[in-house]
């Protein structure tokens, strides 16, 4: 299948290079940095404790609610030729799983997928790269860092779009068993 004249997605969310107003974690009313959690991490540890009672004291805080946030949303840059493959591999799992879901009486609803680089928020916890891409049904979205289709040709020695669009609809599969009530 050539995807030279297929439609793109709407549903495409792309993190990759987002480091402002985003990202990060909010204790009670400020926010904490990287610095600041690693040593709660390091200190948790060693003191054997629960790392958000030391990152309470660190600032300065009660016991506050946990918040993580996501970086704004954006579009892929136009000339971004990966983004815009996966933007329409995801498009025709779209046109796939409606028609499906309207053969039998239900309605499809698309999931959005998300491009990030090293970390990401999700309903579901830290997404991070090591973890290969995902699904997350707290939220309905699919994530992947792009740097898993080279590790999917050198590493795992699946090179070629085909390798890459079947991660892509593996992981709606994942959505559509959410949306039946069918996943484990």
């Amino acid at each position: 299948m050539r995807f030279d004249d297929q439609r793109e997605s709407d549903n495409l969310e792309d993190r990759r290079g987002s480091r402002s107003g985003g990202g990060g974690l909010r204790l009670g009313g400020g926010r904490l940095g990287l610095g600041t959690i690693a040593i709660a991490l390091v200190a948790s540890y060693f003191l054997g404790i629960n790392p958000l009672t030391v990152l309470n004291m660190l600032s300065g805080s009660g016991m506050p609610a946990i918040e993580q946030s996501a970086p704004p949303a954006q579009r892929p840059p136009a000339d971004d030729q990966t983004a815009r493959f996966v933007s329409k591999v995801l498009a025709s799992t779209e046109d796939t799983w409606h028609e499906a879901f309207r053969a039998n009486g239900k309605q499809y609803q698309e999931p959005k997928l998300v491009l990030f680089s090293g970390v990401t928020p999700t309903a579901c916890g830290t997404g991070q790269s090591a973890m290969g891409p995902f699904y997350c049904p707290g939220d309905q979205k699919v994530y992947i860092d792009l740097v898993f289709f080279r590790e999917l040709k050198e590493r795992f020695k699946a090179p070629g779009e085909f390798a890459q669009a079947y991660v892509i609809a593996h992981e709606v599969g994942h959505h559509v068993q959410n949306l039946l009530g069918i996943a484990e």
